[in-house]
């Protein structure tokens, strides 16, 4: 499923979603806000686009599929990452690539035994969709001719939302982050948002803040205005 030519620079619009996203009653400080719906492809970027993601409430994200808008929600600023010297030293070993292993990113981030996993194959296979539409990516870690980390998430105009990140070398999904930064930096548009959905304090030390849902809807409506990042297309080159 690493098909590289499946990503593109000018997504394809799919079939509008028969649901409806509305936040305006949703509680302040909930994070779970809807249960239902689809893992179709403008399902997917309705819920996005209107501040949603889904995950399914179950073990392992299995079960009934909820829709998700946490308060506070977590986001990476562009200029916040916080790179150390050993993950600077740690760049310099690996190579990055953009979208030529979406599938295998996917399938290590929902790994059997993973703590916390909620990618379930049908969640693999709709994000995979997505990817064919060019709606998603994936940012790669490699060294030696392998896999070895990396990131994969929801580009819509100047929005990315980050869903799941691993490794298998240490500091690899790390180096992954930092290119994501770098692609969505390239060209200088300060509206883009790179939404990481909660705080957690492994992304907090790597800079990620909480904002209110409010403020992150505003920030979302800004995003949506910017075009996605020429990154994705290949105008981008890793600087270590």
């Amino acid at each position: 499923m690493g098909d590289p030519s499946a990503g593109s620079r000018f997504p394809t619009e799919p079939v509008p979603s028969r649901f409806a996203f509305d936040l305006s009653q949703a509680p302040p400080g909930a994070d779970l806000v809807g249960v239902g719906a689809d893992l179709k492809p403008g399902t997917l970027l309705a819920g996005y686009r209107s501040g949603l993601f889904p995950m399914g409430l179950g073990r392992h994200g299995r079960g009934a599929l909820g829709w998700w808008s946490p308060d506070p929600r977590g986001i990476l600023p562009l200029d916040g990452l916080r790179v150390s010297r050993s993950l600077r030293r740690s760049r310099r070993r690996f190579r990055i690539r953009i979208d030529t292993a979406f599938g295998e990113v996917v399938a290590a981030c929902g790994a059997p035994g993973r703590p916390g996993r909620w990618i379930t194959p049908r969640i693999a296979a709709a994000y995979y969709e997505l990817f064919r539409l060019g709606w998603a990516h994936s940012v790669e870690c490699w060294w030696e001719g392998r896999l070895v980390g990396g990131v994969y998430g929801v580009a819509v105009g100047g929005l990315f939302s980050g869903e799941s990140m691993f490794h298998r070398e240490r500091d690899a999904s790390k180096v992954a982050l930092a290119g994501l930064v770098e692609i969505l930096r390239a060209d200088g548009d300060d509206r883009r948002v790179l939404d990481v959905q909660w705080a957690t304090p492994h992304l907090a030390s790597l800079g990620a803040i909480e904002i209110p849902r409010t403020e992150y809807l505003d920030r979302l409506s800004d995003a949506l205005t910017a075009p996605e990042s020429a990154g994705f297309d290949g105008a981008w080159q890793y600087r270590s």
